[in-house]
């Protein structure tokens, strides 16, 4: 895990782990709740991710690499943007940490970010996060 000060973001939702699984991992839904990003990978442990959008005005394609791959309970991978203003070096991305537990008929879905240099970068990838997993929510328990 990278050093700095990790962002930590947690949500009960009202549908199965299978079924947060899919909105997490399917290129729609994560257009989504990734703030209009396309998504691309084939999910394989050491492949590559992707995801490409507009943010603000300015075109970008942030990119990462699948580290953990367990359908239904756990994916983690790495990402770097550009956006950052940061060198594309490995001290600067991130590990992200999905992980969904069972709870009272529902899932507990947590992501963790890694690598935030200050509590104030953390603070803001937490309210981003905050708001993706929000929107997880609202389209595993739409149907």
């Amino acid at each position: 895990m990278a050093e700095g000060f990790v962002a930590t973001s947690t949500i009960t939702i009202g549908a199965p782990r299978e079924r947060v699984w899919a909105v997490l991992t399917d290129p729609d839904a994560t257009r989504e709740f990734m703030f209009g990003t396309d998504l691309e990978t084939d999910w394989t442990v050491g492949g590559p991710i992707r995801w490409h959008g507009v943010w603000e005005g300015r075109p970008y394609s942030d990119h990462g690499v699948v580290l953990e791959f367990e359908p239904g309970r756990r994916l983690v991978n790495t990402h770097f943007s550009p956006l950052s203003g940061d060198a594309d070096v490995p001290e600067n991305h991130h590990t992200l940490t999905w992980t969904l537990e069972d709870a009272d008929g529902g899932t507990v879905l947590t992501l963790e970010q890694d690598g935030n240099r200050t509590t104030e970068a953390r603070d803001h990838s937490q309210g981003m996060w905050d708001s993706a997993l929000a929107k997880i929510k609202e389209l595993a328990e739409r149907e």
